[in-house]
């Protein structure tokens, strides 16, 4: 699927009114956050490093050259950076080539935004070969526009991959709505100046500004998605 197709435009002149629906991949409609993890874990066993536990919480959600580089400092593995991304994206391919488990409350969230023909993103920092293998799951027809981690020049946490989101789409990032599983999602969401829902998966996510907190996509529907833009004027 190509990463973005033309814009369809802003849905309404009420700037009081839910424009679009920003999602983040991993962690929060599909449930493989564990499958990173334990791509990682088994790429490093094999390169003679074991991973301690607490690493996890610093890698979950950012983009693989970051993580990678991380893990590559933490452990002083003997090994480039481009080919331990190459190394992690194909043991991660190989997992996921066995099913992705969609996240409660995920099928049933696309279907509504669908059957409401709102303008609906996927904005992950995933890569676009990883993407693209997740899509059958969830039903390439429930998004506009898809947007993956290398894609553009700098991903999550910086607000590019939603500004640029919006920008496809023809909408106002403030009057957008961004669901996220991560600190480093939540944080690139609420610095392009979206309303931000954050549905922690690995890491805790405390309260903030612009920002509301729920246990599941059970608890996200398209009304209170469309309450974020109309409390929130």
């Amino acid at each position: 699927m190509t990463s973005s197709i033309p814009a369809v435009g802003t849905r309404t002149a009420d700037g009081a009114t839910l424009q679009a629906v920003f999602l983040d991949l991993d962690g929060t409609l599909v449930d493989t956050e564990g499958f990173w993890w334990e791509a990682e874990a088994a790429v490093f066993a094999e390169l003679g490093h074991v991973l301690d536990d607490h690493h996890r919480q610093v890698v979950v959600g950012g983009p693989m050259t970051r993580s990678a580089a991380y893990l590559i400092g933490v452990t002083g593995a003997d090994i480039a950076l481009d080919e331990l991304t190459v190394l992690l994206n194909a043991r991660f391919a190989e997992r996921i080539a066995r099913g992705v488990p969609l996240m409660p409350g995920a099928r049933r969230l696309l279907a509504e935004l669908a059957a409401h023909g709102v303008p609906t993103a996927l904005v992950s920092a995933s890569h676009r070969t990883v993407i693209d293998r997740m899509l059958p799951s969830l039903g390439p027809e429930h998004f506009h526009l898809t947007l993956a981690g290398d894609d553009l020049p700098r991903t999550k946490p910086h607000p590019d991959p939603y500004l640029t989101a919006a920008a496809r789409l023809g909408v106002d990032p403030r009057r957008c709505a961004v669901v996220e599983d991560t600190v480093t999602g939540v944080t690139a969401g609420e610095a392009a100046g979206c309303r931000v829902v954050a549905v922690p998966s690995v890491s805790p996510i405390g309260p903030g500004t612009g920002r509301t907190v729920v246990g599941s996509l059970e608890e996200v529907d398209l009304p209170f998605l469309r309450s974020l833009i109309t409390d929130g004027r």
